[in-house]
């Protein structure tokens, strides 16, 4: 486990420190491999070694620590030929927001912009297309990792014995949480909506007269992450999709055209490219719900209504989930918040956005309820909404049996990891590498 888990940490820091310009080092640059048309210099493994003994000093008398970087380096620059190859798509509007935030969080450690550039040996615009290089690649390897282990599952003899076999190394479970919620959106004007609902019909009536779904979708779809690649979302895992959106796929045979299905979102429609147990690969076309001639006004009135009756005793929150909130993937089960891609209704509250962290924190005792107020997801539409606290867990150490939900996640990305690396290394017999003495 510990080789696994190294070898991810060291292909994350082969992607940290392109930022990096000579200021942080006067030597005389060599190529120390070759991938493929590409090099690496001994610069590259000398920047990536110091940025990682700064953020993890653990690895500061790792004697190995050069070459393991220049394996994950070797590993990465594989993988994104690959990853190019195939096609891999990926969200462009969230890659530009962590750009930003990664360059605020850089800049905000010096004193001034000039003190910056001159530490980095590059100007802002060249620090920030850096960034954003460096982000893309370990975007596209994500995806590329997401897809490669869907529809890998593990038993649970797998996780016991996972568990058996690394329980000594296993940390603690952080504090834990299970909150319900009730959101409410602006509201869609019904011209609009109108537009929209004919928009997508428009496009069905061309794909059932035998219109090339990738065409249309690169054409049409308003979804930013996958239109540009013909609508492809690659293979979803069960339970990562919304619900009115997984159910129409799932129901669908390889080639088959769904009808329109209608998510918070817009409308969609789904093509089904091929199925596993639990795990679709799928594309779809989206016209969004243009909400901005919307207001809040109906939103924030029904929120302080439900929320006074419930703080008087006069409904039941999951009911209320139920019947008023706008979020299709948690009304159905009362209003319970589940991480994507899992059943668990418990998690870290690390795992949210910084604003809905402080609510949760702020809710001290079972059955406390939120103010209503307006939400400002990252890359997302705000809404308003109110929050209960169901459950509240304090940190512990691993029971493989009461806390089996988290052992089985444990296992399951270890499992992944194992299956992806294996896959790296029959890459390596498909491309030229050639490695000198670091």
């Amino acid at each position: 486990m510990k080789k696994v888990l190294r070898n991810a940490l060291l292909l994350l820091i082969a992607g940290l420190s392109s930022l990096q310009g000579s200021a942080l080092a006067e030597i005389a640059d060599r190529v120390v491999a070759v991938v493929g048309n590409e090099v690496i210099f001994k610069s590259d493994i000398d920047n990536r070694a110091l940025m990682a003994r700064l953020q993890y000093p653990e690895l500061a008398k790792d004697k190995g620590l050069s070459r393991s970087i220049l394996d994950g380096l070797i590993d990465q620059k594989i993988i994104l030929a690959k990853a190019k190859i195939d096609s891999v798509a990926i969200d462009l509007n969230s890659l530009d927001t962590m750009v930003n935030d990664r360059f605020k969080q850089i800049s905000s450690s010096f004193p001034s912009k000039a003190e910056m550039e001159s530490r980095i040996g590059k100007s802002s615009a060249g620090i920030r297309e850096s960034i954003r290089e460096e982000l893309r690649n370990q975007q596209l390897i994500d995806t590329l990792r997401k897809k490669k282990s869907a529809g890998i599952t593990v038993t649970y003899d797998e996780a016991m014995e996972f568990y058996n076999t690394n329980r000594g190394q296993l940390q603690e479970i952080p504090e834990e949480v299970s909150v319900s919620q009730i959101i409410k959106y602006r509201g869609v004007a019904a011209e609009s909506r109108a537009q929209s609902l004919a928009t997508i019909q428009e496009i069905r009536k061309q794909l059932l007269a035998g219109a090339d779904f990738a065409s249309l979708a690169m054409q049409y779809s308003q979804d930013p992450g996958s239109a540009k690649s013909g609508g492809d979302l690659g293979f979803v895992r069960k339970g990562q999709l919304i619900q009115s959106f997984e159910t129409a796929a799932y129901a669908l045979k390889e080639g088959g055209l769904s009808d329109i299905v209608e998510t918070r979102y817009g409308f969609h429609l789904i093509q089904l490219l091929s199925k596993e147990d639990n795990a679709i690969h799928v594309r779809h076309i989206l016209i969004g719900l243009d909400r901005s001639k919307g207001d809040f006004s109906d939103a924030m009135q029904q929120l302080n209504s439900l929320h006074a009756d419930l703080l008087s005793g006069k409904g039941n929150f999951a009911e209320m989930a139920k019947k008023y909130s706008d979020d299709p993937a948690t009304a159905p089960i009362g209003g319970t918040i589940l991480i994507s891609g899992s059943s668990r209704q418990t998690f870290s509250p690390a795992k949210l956005f910084p604003q809905l962290q402080q609510i949760i924190a702020s809710l001290k005792k079972i059955g406390d309820i939120s103010e209503p107020q307006q939400i400002n997801p990252p890359q997302r539409e705000p809404f308003y909404g109110i929050f209960r606290l169901n459950e509240r867990i304090a940190a512990h150490p691993l029971d493989p049996e009461k806390d089996y939900p988290a052992l089985e996640e444990m296992a399951l990305d270890y499992k992944s990891r194992q299956h992806f690396n294996q896959w790296v290394q029959q890459l390596h017999k498909e491309v030229y590498v050639r490695i000198s003495d670091i």
